[in-house]
């Protein structure tokens, strides 16, 4: 069964936004802080490097939704076909 661009692009959203809170921890430390008086949160780091793990993120989601799209098209991952109306 062939699946569309759209639903090509929509399942590299899935997994794109799947590997961003699986990137954004990374790289960030267990520092003591002492308590903010800017308006800062406690648990926010100094560096975040958001740029950085985007572009981490894009690629490894990439490489992701390039093995999903295998199983896919294999036939291992079968999608459910919503073409056709169920018998009321």
């Amino acid at each position: 069964m062939p699946i569309g661009p759209a639903t090509m692009v929509g399942i590299y959203i899935i997994v794109w936004w799947t590997v961003l809170f699986g990137v954004l921890p990374l790289g960030t430390s267990r520092e003591t802080h002492e308590p903010p008086t800017d308006g800062a949160q406690w648990g926010a780091p100094t560096t975040p490097n958001l740029k950085r793990k985007f572009i981490t993120t894009t690629w490894v989601a990439a490489i992701v939704w390039a093995f999903v799209m295998v199983l896919i098209f294999t036939g291992w991952l079968p999608l459910p076909d919503f073409s056709r109306a169920p018998a009321v």
